[in-house]
């Protein structure tokens, strides 16, 4: 084997052990959620076991991240993401903050106004209104949200978001896989 894949190999271990313990996880829970025992993960994260892709995959899923998270470290130098911004209809622009799938993403969205058209889904959904008057319907419930205000929900209900008026809207949006849940986190 040559010396990049030992390296690249050898920085799994501390990186799942990181993932998990930054997500508060015991060994059992991610067992339970794998499959795996709780030895291999052991193993694993101790570097006592080579990782194969029929385990990492299964611990990319639960912990919400992309394979290649867990096999390289993140990228280093520039940090900026370079933006690209996506025309959606007439008016509206979404610009992805993000770019890893399988977990949170984060859009900056200008939406125009629009007729309501509920849909579902799986995943969750935060809303930050940036600026305007948003409205967002969620099954049979309607709400106002202004500047500064905040909406999260479960997208398997009938929901829809847009400009509560004429003028455009300005907002963040993140959209995570189902189960994902804002957590606040505060010090003493």
């Amino acid at each position: 084997m040559d010396a990049e894949t030992e390296e690249i190999l050898n920085g799994i271990a501390p990186r799942l052990r990181a993932i998990r313990q930054s997500r508060r996880l015991s060994l059992e829970t991610v067992a339970a959620e794998t499959g795996i025992s709780v030895s291999t993960l052991s193993r694993l994260e101790s570097g006592k076991r080579r990782p194969t892709l029929d385990l990492l995959i299964p611990l990319a899923r639960v912990h919400h991240v992309a394979l290649d998270q867990l096999v390289a470290p993140p990228a280093t130098g520039d940090p900026r993401v370079h933006l690209k911004p996506h025309r959606h209809g007439q008016g509206s622009i979404v610009v992805p903050l993000t770019q890893y799938p399988g977990r949170i993403q984060v859009f900056k969205q200008v939406l125009a106004r629009r007729e309501p058209e509920l849909v579902t889904h799986e995943g969750y959904e935060w809303l930050y209104v940036l600026a305007g008057t948003v409205r967002v319907i969620i099954g049979e419930r309607e709400f106002t949200l202004t500047p500064g205000e905040v909406a999260e929900f479960d997208t398997v209900e009938p929901h829809w978001f847009g400009p509560a008026a004429t003028d455009s809207v300005e907002l963040l949006h993140l959209f995570g896989p189902r189960g994902d849940q804002a957590a606040v986190l505060t010090h003493p």
